[in-house]
C-alpha cells in the first residue's frame, strides 16, 4: 500500500485502484467534498506525475480519454482547487508523493494499461438522485429525468416557461462552464431538437445561468456529471446517432388545468415579446419549449 496523507486529502494505492478521499479541512473546496471519495480503477489511468515547486509540490493523476464521466462533463474546466485528480503536497512530504506516483507507474507497467481513450466510461460518477440550488434556480437528476424549477430572480421568459423536465432519452449531452466570478458560467441541456439553439443561457429554458456563489455554482457539476453518465459513451456516438430515433415525451403527464396554464404562459411570451424583451427568433425557440412542454 503506498499511501499520501494531506490537508487536501489522501491517496492511497493498493495495487488496483487509487483510492482518493477528499480532507475534511475549510479550504478544501465544497465541490471535493461533496463530490466524495473517488475510487479510480488502475485500467482508468494514463499516467501520474509530481511536480515539485519551492514550497509545496503537485501530485497529478491523469486518466484516460473516455474513462470518467467528471472529466467528460467538465472538460477540464475544473479550477485546479477543485480537481480531485490534484494534491498539493507540502515539501517535506515530496519523498513520499514521489514514492506514491513510482508505485502507481510500476503498477501500470506491469499490468500494460494502454493510453488510448476508452469505449465506456470506468469511473460510475455521482450517485442519483442528485438536487443542486443554483443561482438560475435548483436543477434536479433522479437517474431517469432532469428537472429544473426556477428562482424568484430568474428572467422571466424562464418563469413564464414553467419547470423544465427532460428525459434522458431525449438529451443528447450536457454542456457546463463554470462561473468563475469574473465571467457568468452556465449548464445547458441539448436535446435533439434544441441542438442548433442559439439562445444565451440567460433566456434558454433549458440552461442555468450561473452567476452568484461560484462555490454554490460549481455543484451543479454534480448534476452535469451524473445525467453525462447515463448518456451514451462518446466513442458510440456517430454523426447520425439521433436523426432517425423518434422523440419521446418528457414522461411526465401535464396537469388536469394544463391548458389554461399554457394558455397563461404564451400571454406571458407575447407580452415579453412585444416589450422588446425577447428577439423574434427567441420568442419562437421559447413558444416551441413551452408548447413541447404540454404535448
Amino acid at each position: 500500500m503506498a499511501e499520501i496523507i494531506q490537508r487536501d486529502g489522501t491517496w492511497a494505492f493498493d495495487g488496483t485502484t487509487v483510492r482518493i478521499t477528499p480532507g475534511l479541512h475549510r479550504s478544501v473546496p465544497l465541490f471535493r467534498q461533496t463530490y466524495g471519495e473517488i475510487v479510480v480503477p488502475l485500467e482508468a489511468v494514463a499516467g501520474v506525475v509530481y511536480e515539485p515547486e519551492r514550497k509545496r509540490g503537485r501530485l497529478r493523476l491523469r486518466l484516460r480519454e473516455g474513462a470518467d464521466p467528471l472529466l467528460q462533463a467538465t472538460g477540464g474546466r475544473l479550477p485546479d482547487a477543485a480537481d480531485p485528480y490534484r494534491l498539493i503536497v507540502d515539501i517535506d512530504r515530496s519523498g513520499v508523493a514521489e514514492y506514491v506516483a513510482e508505485e502507481i507507474r510500476h503498477g501500470l507497467l506491469l499490468d500494460q494499461i494502454p493510453k488510448e481513450p476508452t469505449k465506456a466510461y470506468l469511473l460510475p460518477g455521482p450517485p442519483v438522485p442528485v438536487s443542486v440550488r443554483s443561482s438560475d434556480g435548483t436543477v434536479s437528476f433522479d437517474g431517469a429525468q432532469v428537472r429544473i424549477d426556477w428562482a424568484d430572480t430568474s428572467e422571466r421568459v424562464k418563469r413564464a416557461t414553467g419547470p423544465r423536465i427532460v428525459a434522458v432519452g431525449d438529451l443528447v449531452q450536457v454542456e457546463w462552464l463554470p462561473n468563475s466570478g469574473y465571467e457568468d458560467g452556465f449548464m445547458r441541456f441539448v436535446t435533439r431538437e434544441t441542438v442548433f439553439s442559439k439562445l444565451p443561457p440567460e433566456k434558454d429554458p433549458y440552461a442555468l445561468d450561473l452567476w452568484g456563489s461560484t462555490r454554490r455554482d460549481l455543484l451543479t457539476a454534480l448534476v452535469a456529471t451524473a445525467v453525462t453518465a447515463r448518456l451514451p459513451h462518446p466513442s458510440t456516438r456517430g454523426d447520425g446517432e439521433f436523426a432517425d430515433r423518434p422523440p419521446r415525451s418528457a414522461g411526465v403527464p401535464p396537469p388536469a388545468d394544463h391548458h389554461d396554464v399554457l394558455l397563461r404562459r404564451l400571454r406571458e411570451l407575447g407580452e415579453l415579446h412585444r416589450e422588446g424583451v425577447l428577439t423574434d427568433e427567441e420568442f419562437t425557440m421559447t413558444k416551441a419549449a413551452v408548447l413541447r412542454g404540454f404535448r
